[in-house]
């Protein structure tokens, strides 16, 4: 028998926390009964959320996948260019951090909610490399505003920051990469507008410690062995500094 929490976060429903919370709230039933916090699941009992059955998927699936640009990152299927469909991957998959519409790269694709729990926390500061083409040329004022913190503004979504500081380098005449450890709304995108520069084209090229080197638009790959130990690793360690626990 395993935890409800832990049973709804290993069918990549939502993180353990999050399945609390729709514990209490009411909405998940076990063999037509309302759930309690704190229950217990065991094989060939019937797991709902509203009327929705969820199957438990022991296996845990990470892919590595190249959002080409234009495509939604959003389970909505009203979107018709929402990236599940887009995919059509035989395993229930979603996102762990999201791409804008305009945006191409590497998405971490799994049905581990604790894993996409893990990556998404902000302040753990898990790092995400970009490659930015811009209008006009790169030049080392730029990088430095870029680099030290540029405060963005919108009123619309009631958005008053300054960002933090990051890595920034010129790779061309209109190219820089960026590294940046959060990951507010078009970030990228905001801060080279708030420095009178317009974003060409924006593309992600890592996520922490996974590249999306020779991949094409469209492209699905599974992690190897090795960026899978290193990637639950660095999450495991992120997560033990935040709580003050030390891994065993």
């Amino acid at each position: 028998m395993i935890r409800l929490n832990k049973y709804l976060s290993d069918a990549g429903v939502c993180s353990r926390r999050e399945a609390d919370r729709m514990i209490e709230s009411g909405k998940v039933t076990v063999d037509g009964k309302v759930a309690v916090p704190g229950m217990k699941v065991e094989s060939g009992q019937e797991v709902r959320i509203g009327k929705k059955v969820i199957e438990n998927s022991e296996k845990k699936t990470v892919l590595a996948v190249y959002k080409p640009a234009g495509i939604v990152c959003t389970e909505d299927k009203r979107e018709k260019k929402n990236i599940i469909q887009y995919l059509n991957y035989p395993v229930r998959i979603t996102y762990a951090g999201r791409l804008d519409k305009d945006s191409e790269g590497l998405l971490i694709m799994t049905n581990d909610g604790d894993l996409i729990n893990g990556m998404m926390r902000a302040r753990y500061g898990h790092e995400k490399e970009y490659k930015v083409t811009v209008d006009h040329p790169v030049t080392d004022e730029f990088l430095k505003h870029m680099a030290k913190g540029v405060r963005i503004i919108d009123q619309e979504k009631n958005l008053d920051a300054v960002t933090r500081p990051c890595r920034v380098s010129k790779v061309g005449k209109y190219t820089f990469s960026i590294v940046l450890t959060q990951g507010l709304n078009r970030q990228i995108r905001r801060m080279c507008d708030a420095l009178g520069y317009r974003v060409k084209k924006l593309k992600r090229i890592r996520i922490m410690n996974v590249e999306l080197g020779e991949m094409k638009p469209g492209e699905i790959r599974k992690l190897t062995k090795q960026e899978l130990e290193e990637l639950y690793e660095r999450v495991e360690k992120s997560q033990n500094a935040g709580t003050g626990r030390t891994a065993e």
